[in-house]
């Protein structure tokens, strides 16, 4: 989860990503910055983010985020 925190904080350091569970729905990050960011998750974390996976609330929050990612090792 620290490196998730890590790439967020990157991303835009002015947020409490332990708080904060809108970052789609209050359009706080557009679709751009998503598939940025899934590129990024991707990377980072040897996985493959596929189209199961894109719903606004795998990336509403880090926490929902952390828990896709998760999933998706277990999965692997």
């Amino acid at each position: 989860m620290e490196q998730l925190l890590e790439l967020l904080n990157d991303i835009n350091p002015d947020l409490d990503y332990d708080t904060v569970d809108n970052l789609i729905d209050g359009r706080v990050y557009d679709s751009l910055s998503i598939l940025n960011l899934i590129d990024e998750i991707e990377d980072i974390f040897d996985i493959e983010i596929g189209p199961k996976w894109m719903r606004n609330e795998n990336f509403n929050s880090a926490a929902a985020m952390w828990n896709m990612i998760c999933q998706i090792r277990e999965e692997d």
